[in-house]
């Protein structure tokens, strides 16, 4: 007697095949490989990549003239495994270090040395200007990168990259009167948007979490500078920058604000952007121009709270904790006038229009010091 249609239907063995082939459908769509992402996946040191080819976070050895060279690897990096929390050394993410650096003190390196965040999360990324004085700093760098990477592991940082700024330098001094002269601040904040952005474009990785641009003058810092800054979690924060100096009528040290760069816009700074010319920039802390904007230096309190934030409007450069996202989603360091602003400013306005806010700590100091004095961070 012939089996019905029904009964074939139900038959217990057709029913078991067709379950196990559902499940393991169900399991090949949503199961997850069993190798960690590269972002969580961490070790003592980094691997030496095999191809100049292979991820840009991985330091390139180059192989003998008789050594045939190994094929790149093909890598696959889930971003949305890269995280940027408050708790940066728990999630274990890791921080670039970016300075355009014209010349070396050895005060800035062991202050790099003596932060607590985990060196094997940290990169650094250098820029140089090729001239006499780059030459010699780019020496002095070498030998101390030697030695630190050949020494204890706790202190050897992830990877180094070095550059040499492959653009013309508009100001052959770099004392800081000549610095800070008003009719040289378009040229001179230009070539340091090209440096930046040269820096940046050329070292940030695929599991890079935060990026610290740090000024090569700052040669003293708390150790838990990273974790302070990432630890308010915002796309953009920078703390207050003060300079020390020697103030001849107390006859003593003092110190007085420094970076202007950090403020609050005004009205009257928008109405005199409306009637500049397009390749116009506004230039902050001069008297020719006056903007009237509320200056993150001059926020400062006496015993104030040093985790009280402000929202910004423009940014410095001194010390500033960017959150990767943001730079991958485009905002650089524009070296022409964008909305009549120009590099670390310039950079706040396009995070902004990007749709990431920028903040700043204005009792957290970070104290500046003339040209080749000590500089320290108070928290």
């Amino acid at each position: 007697m012939a089996t019905s249609r029904s009964l074939r239907r139900t038959n217990p063995i057709t029913l078991g095949l067709a379950t196990i082939l559902t499940i393991g459908f169900l399991f090949f769509i949503f199961s997850t490989p069993s190798d960690p992402s590269p972002s969580k996946k961490r070790t003592k040191g980094p691997d030496i990549a095999a191809n100049i080819l292979s991820p840009a976070s991985l330091p390139f050895k180059k192989s003998g003239g008789d050594e045939s060279e190994r094929p790149p690897p093909v890598v696959r990096y889930r971003m949305n495994n890269v995280t940027t929390t408050s708790d940066p050394i728990g999630n274990r993410e890791t921080i670039l270090i970016l300075t355009p650096l014209a010349r070396f003190y050895q005060g800035y390196w062991d202050n790099l040395l003596q932060l607590s965040y985990p060196h094997e999360l940290i990169s650094l990324g250098f820029i140089i200007p090729k001239n006499w004085e780059g030459n010699t700093a780019t020496s002095q760098l070498q030998e101390r990168i030697k030695k630190t990477q050949s020494g204890p592991q706790k202190k050897r940082f992830a990877s180094i990259t070095i550059l040499r700024q492959d653009t013309e330098i508009p100001l052959q001094s770099q004392s800081e009167a000549e610095r800070h002269k008003m009719q040289n601040q378009k040229a001179r904040r230009a070539a340091m948007s090209k440096a930046r952005n040269s820096l940046l474009f050329t070292t940030i990785g695929p599991t890079t979490s935060w990026v610290l641009w740090l000024d090569s003058d700052v040669v003293e810092s708390p150790p838990t500078l990273i974790q302070d800054l990432a630890s308010h979690n915002k796309p953009v924060i920078v703390p207050n920058c003060y300079q020390r100096y020697y103030n001849n009528d107390k006859k003593a040290m003092d110190v007085r604000p420094y970076d202007y760069n950090s403020w609050v816009d005004s009205t009257i700074a928008q109405s005199l952007a409306e009637k500049m010319g397009d390749d116009d920039i506004l230039l902050e802390g001069y008297p020719e121009m006056a903007t009237y904007r509320s200056l993150m230096a001059y926020m400062f309190e006496e015993n104030g709270d040093p985790t009280k934030e402000v929202q910004l409007d423009g940014v410095g450069g001194t010390a500033l904790l960017v959150k990767a996202d943001v730079h991958r989603d485009g905002a650089m360091f524009p070296a022409f006038a964008f909305y009549h602003l120009i590099e670390t400013e310039g950079f706040a306005k396009m995070a902004s229009r990007l749709g990431w806010t920028s903040f700043g700590l204005p009792n957290y100091l970070v104290s500046h010091h003339l040209i080749g004095k000590i500089c320290s961070i108070q928290n």
